[in-house]
């Protein structure tokens, strides 16, 4: 199975020169068991992707492969063509469609949120796109990752001033590519990114129910054997769909 990415520069992994400057998807990696193809791309749109990126990506889909899709950022500058309830959600319905149509499974993402407070409180900057795409996702009955949702409330539980540190705020000869500095509210330094990155990957194991065989805590069951009463070496007692030991096999 194969993680592929598609969507902006907050998702691509940001060439060597911009440093520290980096997308959520360059550290999925280290959060997931299986490869990750990440083919976004900075500027990218839902129309940009389909054009330039999306033949390549459906290729290399096989069964059981998973899709994550986080567009808007780029999308919402074009509102005649790709408006949130428009262009935008017509071309993620059909990439969620073809990635189905290829056996794989589509994530759609909300868009991770910009940076920007007023008098303390972060301002949302996505207008109706993080809605369209909730609402496609309940639409189309498939899993979403809500990191608008995630990171408005990251920011503001950290504040106005500590959040700063997540985004690429750089100071006077801090980076070669930005030598005057920089001060950006959409991009990550690296540790945000990974921050978003594992958030991510835990919601990737609650779609792929990964933890669920696991024993609930207090359940005796979950207990080992030898804490139980009549459970010492040897006992016979009831055996349970956790027991390990193979089904005796009566042979003529």
């Amino acid at each position: 199975m194969t993680y592929h990415l598609a969507g902006d520069s907050t998702v691509a992994a940001c060439p060597p020169e911009e440093a520290p400057m980096s997308g959520w998807g360059a550290f999925l990696g280290e959060h997931v068991d299986a490869p990750v193809v990440n083919r976004a791309v900075g500027g990218g749109t839902t129309e940009s992707c389909l054009r330039d990126v999306w033949p390549a990506l459906l290729d290399g889909v096989a069964d059981g492969d998973t899709v994550l899709l986080q567009f808007g950022h780029n999308d919402q500058k074009q509102p005649l063509t790709l408006g949130a309830r428009g262009g935008y959600t017509r071309r993620l319905r059909r990439m969620v469609e073809a990635v189905h149509a290829r056996g794989g499974r589509a994530v759609l993402c909300t868009s991770v949120e910009r940076r920007r407070f007023r008098e303390g409180r972060l301002v949302p900057s996505h207008g109706d796109y993080p809605d369209a795409v909730r609402d496609l996702a309940a639409e189309l009955c498939v899993p979403l990752i809500d990191l608008q949702g995630f990171t408005a409330w990251w920011y503001e539980d950290l504040g106005e001033a500590a959040s700063a540190g997540l985004f690429c705020h750089l100071a006077p000869g801090e980076s070669a590519r930005w030598p005057e500095g920089l001060r950006d509210d959409t991009h990550f330094r690296a540790a945000g990114a990974r921050r978003i990155a594992a958030f991510v990957g835990r919601g990737l194991r609650g779609i792929e129910r990964r933890d669920g065989h696991l024993p609930a805590a207090g359940d005796p069951r979950a207990e080992p054997a030898v804490d139980r009463p009549g459970a010492a070496a040897g006992a016979a007692g009831p055996t349970g769909p956790l027991m390990t030991t193979a089904p005796r096999t009566e042979h003529p």
